[in-house]
């Protein structure tokens, strides 16, 4: 799959009154998908490109979501708007936002607050404690004990809710998680504590312990969701590329419908630029964009009465579609379903920490238990065998075990982002380190799509600029970003006809840019010029298969393209193992069997067709320049445009690997000198909050070094 060149910054800024337009309750709402665009000049291309059209009333260009919300006035549909901007360079597609997820981050805001309001109330309780460590009387004692439970409770009350909801949750199951353990210490640090102040006699309380732990985890907990809060689901954004509506031909004229409405032998209107909703049979020849679904370089030329598949793009001039099959059964829902499965296996992947919750809870809900009976039974004071049993519980509580993978994750997810990978999966980071083969897609991974220009005088350049540019077909496109020096010709009378060209008049002269062997060709009056498009590298794509290779990976190359083409790209690169003509249920086929025979794929893909492939892989990443889709579906998005960020991204997954174990390895030997220290009864409350927080300290200095 090939990306125009931001054309953006030669648009026009749209004008004042375009942009008081507003929306009546007459008027339709629609949001387009510009997967293309980056940058403040491509705002206004977009919303220059749409202000000149008598269908739209106003438009405003959402540059994070990377949409544009579009105010259609009366009797009008989406098609002028979708035409004019890919017309433009901009690659727009209808969005049904209602298949989105809602904006926002609640959760992320709400573990915030309570990190917030629990480390704050530590922090105050600590500096109240201190005068009862420093050896203050015993009613100042009291005193203070009372303040620390008045900033303690209220403030455990609303920061410890996750631990204790996730607890109950496990406990009504009648199973164990990471969280009983917590709750279980949390309460027992607050209620001892809380009868060490009733009882006016304790010289401690335990509440900056409880309260250190909960910030701890909290923080911990924040880390780990902010590591995967960029990630949405893949068949949520595939369902969303489908048009919501389609116009219907019946005899007494044109109406749109929803897509769902659409029954088998319907007759719809596809405008040129717009991407098939439902699978049917095309009434006309026309010229449709594959490469999506299938990873084909080469638009198609299909005839009357051939099939086209939901998801391919129509391209040149509008086109009548015979519906062969209802929208859920669709070429592109199938394929979201195939996402949907293969996603779901992957969120079952069981990573280290919950490997070592499994072991963890019942040990430690087991020494403690034995540490209140022992206790005792050989003093017989229930009061002081509870303390120890909360001893036990705090000082070996899960706080530096808890913090050992999302700390790395945090710390190397940062890392990554400023190399120019952003990783999203939780786990991405741990599957990463554990990949032995490399599956690299053709097009638009591997390849981009670039005009390779022959000596063209000043002329003959001019012409083919002003045909490219008066087709939206993507060797047009192509052709138009590699003449962008010159001036376009004065043409009149053009015309574009499905699997021709384009044809008009220069000077009075008929100039045509069609279709050769080795790809497009411009026929002037008196001679022609083979103006061959050929796949480019990629930055890197040689240096990172060599890389690769060297470290005892084996790497592979799927498309959906020519065996020819693929074999020639494979052989420039040195990769051995090359599948070609693959479909793109069979590319997740493929990553499947390789992973039965014991390998750890990693996917890296741009395409519509890699999304299954993407999401059933033991790890993926994508390039930015790929679909929405094959971004949401995989676990690493390259913001940049070197290959070599995929071996840079593998190398720093296996540091983080080694990160975690040595973290894991700390809070085991932190706990093999703890244990045995609280179950004896030496544990102080100024010991267990201050060696716990200080292994939670440790694990993540660990982590962030470089």
């Amino acid at each position: 799959m090939t990306v125009a060149a931001c054309p953006g910054c030669i648009a026009v800024a749209p004008s004042v009154e375009a942009v008081a337009k507003t929306a009546t309750e007459f008027d339709t709402v629609i949001h387009l998908a510009l997967p293309q665009i980056r940058c403040a000049a491509c705002i206004s291309g977009v919303e220059g490109v749409l202000a000149t059209l008598p269908s739209v009333r106003a438009a405003r260009v959402n540059l994070g979501a990377k949409r544009v919300r579009v105010v259609l006035a009366q009797g009008y549909d989406a098609s002028a708007a979708l035409q004019a901007l890919n017309n433009a360079g901009f690659d727009a597609h209808e969005l049904d936002t209602s298949a989105l997820r809602p904006a926002g981050d609640d959760e992320g805001r709400k573990l915030l607050a309570r990190a917030a309001v629990a480390g704050f109330a530590m922090m105050n309780v600590m500096a109240v404690s201190v005068a009862v460590w420093s050896g203050a009387g015993d009613i100042t004692r009291v005193m203070f004990h009372w303040v620390s439970a008045a900033i303690a409770l209220p403030a455990l009350a609303f920061s410890a809710v996750p631990f204790f909801a996730s607890a109950f949750i496990a406990l009504r199951a009648r199973r164990m998680n990471m969280d009983v353990p917590i709750a279980l210490a949390i309460l027992l640090a607050a209620t001892t504590s809380l009868y060490e102040t009733f009882a006016a006699s304790g010289a401690h309380t335990w509440f900056d312990a409880a309260l250190s732990l909960t910030f701890f985890l909290l923080v911990g907990r924040y880390l780990e969701h902010q590591a995967r809060a960029t990630a949405r689901s893949a068949a949520a954004e595939l369902t969303a590329l489908e048009l919501p509506r389609a116009t219907r031909l019946t005899a007494e004229g044109r109406e749109t419908v929803d897509v769902a409405a659409l029954m088998p032998q319907d007759r719809i209107a596809l405008a040129a630029g717009a991407r098939a909703p439902v699978d049917g049979i095309a009434e006309a020849a026309a010229m449709v964009d594959r490469s999506a679904l299938t990873g084909e370089a080469e638009p198609i030329a299909i005839a009357s009465g051939d099939p086209i598949c939901a998801g391919e793009v129509i391209l040149g001039s509008p086109l009548s579609l015979r519906v062969t099959h209802r929208a859920e059964d669709s070429t592109l829902r199938r394929l979201a379903a195939l996402v949907d499965v293969a996603e779901t296996g992957k969120h079952r992947y069981s990573g280290i920490a919950d490997r070592a919750a499994q072991l963890y809870a019942p040990v430690v809900h087991g020494l403690a238990a034995v540490a209140f009976v022992v206790w005792w039974g050989l003093t017989g004071d229930l009061h002081n065998a509870i303390a120890v049993a909360t001893a036990t519980l705090i000082i070996t509580c899960p706080c530096a075990l808890a913090l050992a993978i999302p700390a790395v994750t945090a710390a190397m997810t940062g890392r990554l982002f400023r190399g120019g990978v952003l990783l999203k999966s939780s786990t991405a980071l741990e599957r990463l380190a554990e990949v032995d083969t490399v599956i690299f897609d053709k097009t638009g991974t591997l390849t981009e799509g670039v005009a390779q220009l022959p000596d063209l005088d000043p002329a003959a350049a001019s012409v083919a600029l002003g045909l490219a540019q008066a087709s939206d077909h993507p060797a047009s496109r192509a052709l138009a970003a590699a003449l962008a020096d010159y001036r376009p010709a004065t043409l009149s009378a053009l015309k574009e006809v499905s699997g021709e060209g384009v044809c008009g008049l220069w000077n009075g002269a008929s100039v045509r840019l069609g279709r050769g062997d080795d790809g497009p060709v411009l026929y002037l009056p008196d001679r022609c010029f083979p103006l061959p498009l050929s796949e480019t590298l990629r930055t890197g794509a040689a240096a990172v298969v060599k890389t690769l290779q060297a470290q005892g990976l084996e790497v592979a190359m799927v498309s959906g393209d020519t065996q020819a083409r693929a074999n020639a790209l494979a052989a420039r690169l040195g990769i051995k193992l090359v599948h070609a003509r693959v479909r793109p249920e069979d590319k997740a086929t493929l990553v499947g069997d390789m992973a039965e025979r014991g390998k750890r794929v990693l996917m890296v893909g741009d395409g519509l067709n890699d999304t299954a492939a993407l999401a059933s892989a033991h790890a993926s990443l994508a390039p930015a320049t790929a679909l929405d889709a094959a971004r949401v579906a995989s676990d690493g998005v390259m913001l940049g445009r070197d290959l070599c960020a995929v071996e840079e991204t593998l190398r720093l997954a296996r540091r983080a690997r080694s990160r975690i174990r040595q973290n894991l390895g700390l809070a085991a030997v932190y706990n093999a000198v703890a244990i045995p220290v609280a179950v004896m009864g030496f544990a102080t409350p100024l010991m267990a909050a201050a060696v716990m927080s200080s292994s939670s300290i440790l694990v993540v200095l660990n982590a962030v070094r470089r």
